[in-house]
């Protein structure tokens, strides 16, 4: 592992840290509302009438539920599992499900996890569940019209870093999953080395000091093998963009920078097929199901 106190942007004062890395206050009130009202307005058009189920419980020792979408009778289909964002501490499956039409037209389920959010949840635990929510595909996945052979996990923001720990080696066993149980991933402006968020207001709610967040970081623990998409928006925070390029290459993949995107509308990309994201998306489910 680096060095714990060698992180990236470690030089940047707090200022310059906090406007890295604070999208919100990048995009300013108006546009974040706006965004967010998008969120739900798409993932509301985008599961009417579509065939699935929500609430049900993937993990009993916390209670937290996932919906699924886009199943048929017939053949399991590859299911995308998204892991939403809003840095550990907010948003919900409720607002997540935007591409779940799209993908349903393509041949592909969708499940979308909740997770216990910060700080009622350490991030250690919201790990472990959004884990459990892979594990839960795996296992149980037929029952309900996936195929557990075909995983590909996606998320944006902080579900970019969650995807990414869903993505390395080494903690499959213990959920008695295989090691390649996530054929492929699409993480969108992602955190993948997680220290600078011990000096941004964001530690106020998850708390972390340098030693958990470098256990905590993707980009720092033994690289796993599935194909991915590594992407981010032009108008994205400039720490995620260098994060996004750092992991990248650390996955030995050239990354997706999306134009006249920004950090919060890029993944919405996914609920129109005839958008490059969301050919990459479905690129990633060619692949594994060659």
């Amino acid at each position: 592992m680096d060095d714990l106190n060698d992180w990236p942007d470690r030089e940047l004062d707090d200022e310059a840290l906090d406007v890295a890395y604070n999208v919100r206050r990048k995009a300013g009130p108006e546009l974040f509302e706006r965004h967010m009202a998008r969120y739900l307005a798409m993932s509301d058009d985008a599961v009417a009438g579509l065939p699935g189920r929500r609430g049900i419980v993937y993990d009993e020792a916390s209670g937290e539920r996932l919906d699924v979408w886009g199943v048929e009778n017939g053949t399991p289909r590859p299911v995308f599992v998204f892991l939403h964002g809003g840095y550990w501490m907010a948003l919900s499956r409720r607002e997540s499900s935007f591409m779940a039409r799209m993908l349903h037209e393509n041949g592909v389920a969708t499940v979308v996890p909740d997770y216990t959010l910060a700080p009622a949840a350490t991030l250690e635990e919201i790990v472990r569940q959004v884990r459990e929510s892979v594990a839960w595909v795996y296992r149980h996945g037929r029952e309900h019209g996936l195929d557990p052979g075909r995983i590909v996990v996606g998320g944006s923001s902080a579900g970019g870093h969650l995807t990414g720990m869903t993505m390395v080696d080494g903690w499959q066993g213990e959920f008695g999953l295989p090691g390649n149980v996530v054929k492929a991933a699409m993480p969108f402006s992602g955190l993948f080395d997680i220290r600078p968020i011990t000096r941004v207001y964001v530690n106020e709610f998850v708390k972390l000091d340098v030693p958990r967040a470098a256990a905590l970081s993707p980009g720092l623990l033994p690289r796993g093998g599935c194909p991915a998409v590594v992407a981010a928006a032009e108008h994205d925070g400039d720490g995620f963009l260098r994060q996004t390029r750092r992991f990248a290459r650390h996955w030995g993949v050239e990354p997706l920078i999306v134009p006249g995107r920004d950090h919060f509308d890029v993944v919405l990309d996914l609920g129109d097929a005839g958008t490059e994201a969301s050919r990459r998306l479905l690129g990633l489910f060619a692949a594994v199901s060659g």
